[in-house]
């Protein structure tokens, strides 16, 4: 946890923690507690680096490619060439 805490930063991440911070301050003073919650998610995605933005994953984890479709790429070519 600490290791993804501290490394791993980009522009995305930094922007989170700074809108959820702007979120977070903004609620306070306007007295909308539901903003809060709003703020803290997006602090947290900044702090913990999860979801996906922009297809940053933490993890490489949102590959939209499938198997098939590229092992059926590989065979269309092999047939053409031979």
């Amino acid at each position: 946890m600490k290791e993804r805490i501290l490394t791993g930063w980009n522009y995305m991440r930094v922007l989170y923690l700074i809108l959820g911070i702007v979120v977070i301050i903004q609620s306070i003073i306007q007295r909308e507690w539901l903003g809060i919650l709003l703020g803290l998610y997006l602090t947290s995605m900044g702090v913990f680096a999860f979801g996906c933005a922009s297809g940053n994953c933490y993890g490489g984890t949102c590959d939209t490619t499938s198997q098939k479709s590229i092992n059926r790429a590989k065979e269309i070519t092999d047939k053409d060439v031979k």
